[in-house]
């Protein structure tokens, strides 16, 4: 695993083997930021990272120039491995914050300009995931919001669904309200 683009390119990304995760592969992140960088500028861009597992997403984007990026995730250790190593990278724009998402979504955390949500592909509520989000006034006007899940499985059509890309196992549904 490795940040692919901005300040810390190339940087090798070595989380610890028992961390309860599946990280966004480099071929499948990469292809994103492709296609994510003709739709908005990372620079200054506020960024929500729900299910954050290793923060692959999230340096990524503090990487590229992000003002602050929340990552979000039940699991301790996955946070503490974050906040470690945003630290050893000096990229202060990462904050770690532990909490259930679903429940965290009721909360009405704010607005982002991005989120980026990679939840585990057999979550129950994973089809509802998009609706949840937007519903919860997550994305400022013109943000995106996009949804990592199973190639194999399918989201249902939603007024904001833009764009779907499908990289290996691993799809992205891009929705903008």
């Amino acid at each position: 695993m490795r940040i692919i683009g901005g300040t810390h390119a190339g940087r090798r990304l070595n989380p610890p083997a028992t961390l309860p995760v599946r990280p966004t592969t480099d071929l499948a992140k990469e292809s994103l930021f492709n296609v994510l960088r003709h739709r908005m500028d990372f620079d200054g861009l506020r960024a929500l990272d729900l299910f954050a597992g290793t923060g692959n997403i999230a340096f990524e984007l503090a990487s590229r120039g992000a003002s602050e990026v929340v990552a979000v995730d039940i699991h301790g250790k996955c946070l503490q491995y974050i906040r470690a190593t945003a630290d050893a990278l000096g990229l202060p724009a990462i904050r770690t914050l532990k909490a259930d998402v679903l429940k965290y979504l009721r909360t009405g955390p704010g607005e982002f300009d991005f989120v980026f949500a990679d939840p585990p592909y057999d979550l129950p509520q994973l089809p509802q995931l998009p609706a949840l989000a937007l519903e919860a006034g997550l994305l400022r006007t013109g943000g995106l919001l996009v949804l990592e899940h199973s190639a194999n499985r399918r989201i249902a059509l939603h007024p904001y669904l833009v764009d779907q890309r499908t990289y290996g196992k691993s799809a992205f549904s891009i929705f903008q309200p």
